[in-house]
């Protein structure tokens, strides 16, 4: 849903996802003499409407703050003109009242206010439903709710048959993704069918959810990874659950489970839903089936309600459940989906790997440089220099991109490039330091910023895990959206990280998404609700570990912070035109400049000759390598022998 308000002064414009509604704002330049921040109401369907909190200040009128406190934004109001309410409900009609605020900070004086209403999205329409876990367990709600709290098996494994997660702080940090995951599950009736294809298995409840759909008579099918090591997570999770390798069905023996062995990573995380054995639906996106894949990293769950779609997906289940070899895998990857046009002509498209080279990136990169307005990206682990090449163009364009790890030198120097235009936003937590450390299942050390003021402002956030082990702690969803603003958005969400590895040596699958505004909007929101919460640590940690003392929760009180918004080159200002656009000659969008683009995939046949020829050159080297390594101790032992 999108609502534009209005008056002389002061405009809005407000998208609403399903439990996000963001709230841009705009000040004519008669407006912002004065100025001191904005105030907002908020009621339900059309009634009474209170005001929101926030936890900024005016240092003068509150002499004596403590961590953790929360101030009415009547009060001391929000000093930004972009702001969303996070704590919104699904399909739920929303009023909200902005009142920008002037004069004494003591005596705030109310102009010029704008009411609206807008509804937020289901979460299903019957076509497709989308669920963003909170991907925030280091936050300031997380401290204040449940007092970083860790997890425990007790508590993540603590699920109702009917999927509802019984542990409060649980189904906070799931907000709906789990329970939409156990519900796609449980809805599977008798004869029915579910084709699973499983990275990481290991989440008790889904595996013993889809034992009693078992036990119930649907017909279910399961390709996961098996390391062949014998401590093997996913078989320990399987053989807990108690899921035979096969059953009978109708007086038949059927296969249940059917190990993938012949990749390293088989990175999928899909479940086909079949009816009257025809398919139906797909449960797809970034989910592993584990705890820290529904509560801890981001992620997202995508429900495509459409029997092609799923045709596709279950021939793709079919071809892995054989468990083909790389070469097997690429030709049938290939087979089922073709490489896509510049501009995608369907409503939804599909992308599955492994491919014969990693023409893909440059696909991306192409639609990034093609964007008229806005790009926004999450990259669990490095950015790919195909990627990063696109991103860096000079263009007029707002990127934003949320990184797992600290930005590399590269990116850095890409981002001072393309000041104001191009930021990155990587996972953090609030007054401490995260490093990442080698160990068998990866792992991390936090501690504190030395000499940091932060720990008497902020409330302490931790990262909840019983052990700071694995390999992705904050960012894990796969998500590229073009344009998400426009009527004729590009979402790209789906298993396959942005990486060559990614495509030329995992097993994965990608949707490609045009056209769709609702459900480009709930992915505008949430990634733009997750790239200012680590943005904002980035930042403010940056700050103290430079040595400042400033205390970055005051307000301003004047109106000087006003002006970075209305800087020609500045990313507040950027961010502003982003929603209210200057009015130009050109009305082209992102299809208009791709239609124009070279073909992507033009060399794709040469450059995986090119790697092939490469590794068998490496190969080469290094049996030669070893050849000579070895040659002096066979003289050695030779002499020896003759002697």
């Amino acid at each position: 849903m999108r609502v534009s308000e209005e008056n002389k002064r002061v405009r809005v414009k407000a998208i609403s996802g399903t439990r996000v509604v963001l709230i841009a704002i705009d000040a004519a330049e008669s407006a912002r003499p004065g100025l001191r921040g904005f105030a907002i109401k908020r009621g339900l369907d059309s009634g009474p409407q209170s005001w929101l909190k926030g936890i900024k200040y005016f240092k003068d009128t509150v002499p004596s703050p403590k961590a953790g406190d929360e101030y009415s934004t009547r009060d001391q109001p929000l000093q930004s003109f972009l702001w969303s309410d996070y704590a919104a409900t699904p399909g739920k009609t929303y009023d909200f009242t902005v009142v920008p605020l002037y004069g004494d900070p003591k005596s705030l004086q109310e102009r010029d206010a704008l009411t609206f209403s807008i509804k937020t999205e289901d979460e299903f329409d019957d076509h497709h439903g989308v669920w963003f876990n909170r991907g925030a367990i280091a936050s300031h709600a997380f401290e204040t709710e449940f007092h970083n709290k860790a997890l425990t098996d007790d508590m993540v494994n603590d699920v109702g048959d009917d999927g509802t997660l019984h542990d409060p702080e649980v189904a906070w940090l799931s907000r709906g993704l789990a329970e939409a995951c156990l519900k796609y599950i449980n809805s599977a009736a008798t004869g029915e069918g579910l084709r699973v294809c499983a990275y990481e298995f290991t989440y008790l409840p889904v595996l013993k959810a889809l034992k009693r759909a078992l036990d119930r008579g649907v017909d279910v099918q399961i390709v996961y990874h098996d390391t062949k090591q014998d401590n093997d997570l996913n078989r320990k999770a399987i053989s807990q659950a108690k899921l035979p390798k096969t059953t009978s069905l109708h007086n038949k023996k059927t296969t249940v489970l059917y190990p993938r062995t012949r990749t390293k990573i088989p990175h999928n995380k899909f479940i086909v839903k079949l009816v009257n054995g025809k398919p139906k639906q797909v449960w797809t996106g970034s989910t592993n089936f584990t705890d820290s894949g529904f509560f801890g990293q981001t992620n997202v769950g995508h429900l495509v309600n459409d029997a092609g779609t799923a045709q596709i997906y279950l021939n793709y289940w079919l071809e892995l459940s054989g468990d083909p070899t790389l070469t097997q895998a690429v030709a049938n990857a290939t087979q089922l989906t073709r490489n896509p046009p510049n501009v995608p002509t369907t409503p939804v498209a599909e992308f599955f790997s492994p491919r014969k080279a990693d023409n893909m990136l440059d696909w991306y990169a192409q639609r990034i440089v093609d964007s008229a307005r806005l790009v926004m990206m999450t990259i669990p682990f490095n950015v790919a220099p195909t990627i990063l090449s696109g991103l860096m163009k000079t263009r007029p364009t707002l990127r934003l991109v949320i990184l797992e790890d600290a930005p590399t030198p590269d990116v850095l120097g890409a981002e001072k490039a393309n000041r104001g235009k191009l930021l990155f936003s990587n996972g953090a937590l609030m007054n401490k330091s995260f490093v990442k450390i080698k160990s068998q299942f990866g792992g991390a050390k936090v501690a504190p910023i030395p000499n940091s003021p932060l720990d008497k402002w902020f409330v302490g956030e931790e990262l909840s895990r019983p052990t700071n082990k694995g390999h992705v702690f904050f960012i894990h969803s796969k998500v590229l959206l073009i344009d998400p603003l426009s009527d004729d958005p590009l979402v790209c969400s789906g298993s396959a990280n942005f990486s060559t590895n990614s495509l030329i040596a995992n097993d994965e699958n990608m949707l490609l998404i045009r056209g769709n505004t609702r459900v480009a909007d709930i992915y505008l929101t949430e990634v733009d609700r997750i790239f200012r919460h680590f943005y904002a640590r980035d930042v403010i940690n940056k700050l103290a570990s430079d040595g400042s003392i400033v205390n970055p929760l005051w307000l301003d009180p004047t109106d000087d912070w006003i002006a970075p918004n209305f800087r020609d080159g500045s990313y507040k200002n950027t961010r502003r035109l982003v929603f209210f656009p200057v009015p130009s000659g050109s009305a082209g969008g992102w299809a208009d400049a791709a239609a124009k683009d070279g073909d992507p995939f033009k060399d794709e046949d040469q450059r995986a000759a090119d790697r092939r020829h490469r590794k068998s050159a490496g190969a080469k080297k290094a049996k030669g390598g070893a050849a000579t390594k070895k040659s002096p101790a066979r003289k050695a032992a030779s002499k020896k022998k003759h002697a």
